[in-house]
């Protein structure tokens, strides 16, 4: 997808401290993955809605002290479907280099294909993160229009696929966007997010992490809620 318009300062939102500590009352109970002991680094991958959840997950690790790179890709990012080889000629090398803990691969929006084809792409990327811990996280629900609509399916089926994939832990985002499509914390383009709902998904990511990793303690959103990062031009239509 094509980079968005820098949103300047009038369209900035308050994210207050109150909103995101009711949003992370209740937690995940993620099934225990081995795991190395520390949380270290974190690699971010996924396509541009991943994207735009990166601003205040860059801003939310740095407050903890943990070393995080987003490599999320506006346009693509998919591990199968369209264009995944771009995907594959960058990610092992990202991995390599950065060493981390752990890789959170968001399920993107282009993540098209057979039950095969998808269980294949996420057994590699599983095969590939090294002695990093893989967490993949479900796509948001969009509201599809026509280039979507065909590929539903595929989509409704990556987060059963990728449960079943050894080594790789499965993190459910429903608790932060729900099973259908809403507006509330989301772009009127029905696929990506707004500042409100990427800092939702942070809080709830951390927490999240944390019972993975009961050694990491998430900052508090006072820390990092109203850094700035919510006038980043990959908010649109919000």
């Amino acid at each position: 997808m094509a980079a968005a318009p820098f949103i300047g300062m009038k369209t900035r939102i308050g994210i207050t401290v109150g909103a995101l500590l009711l949003s992370a009352c209740s937690s995940p109970s993620p099934t225990p993955v081995p795991v190395r002991p520390d949380l270290g680094a974190v690699l971010f991958a996924g396509d541009s809605v991943a994207a735009g959840e990166s601003a205040p997950l860059t801003e939310a690790f740095a407050a903890a002290g943990v070393r995080f790179r987003s490599i999320a890709s506006e346009g693509g990012g998919n591990v199968v479907g369209p264009n995944a080889e771009a995907t594959w000629e960058t990610l092992p090398a990202a991995i390599a280099e950065d060493r981390p803990a752990v890789v959170i691969y968001q399920i993107t929006t282009y993540d098209w294909g057979t039950e095969p084809e998808q269980r294949a792409a996420y057994t590699r990327l599983a095969e590939s993160v090294g002695d990093a811990t893989l967490v993949i996280v479900t796509v948001p629900p969009i509201r599809a229009d026509d280039f979507y609509t065909p590929h539903l399916a595929d989509l409704a089926r990556t987060a059963t696929v990728a449960r079943d994939v050894p080594g790789a832990h499965l993190l459910d985002a429903s608790e932060v966007w729900g099973t259908e499509f809403t507006p509330d914390g989301r772009s009127t383009d029905g696929i990506h997010t707004c500042p409100q709902g990427a800092a939702r998904f942070t809080t709830w990511l951390l927490r999240a992490l944390a019972a993975l990793w009961p050694g990491f303690t998430p900052p508090a959103p006072d820390t990092w809620a109203n850094t700035g990062w919510s006038t980043d031009r990959r908010f649109v239509g919000c």
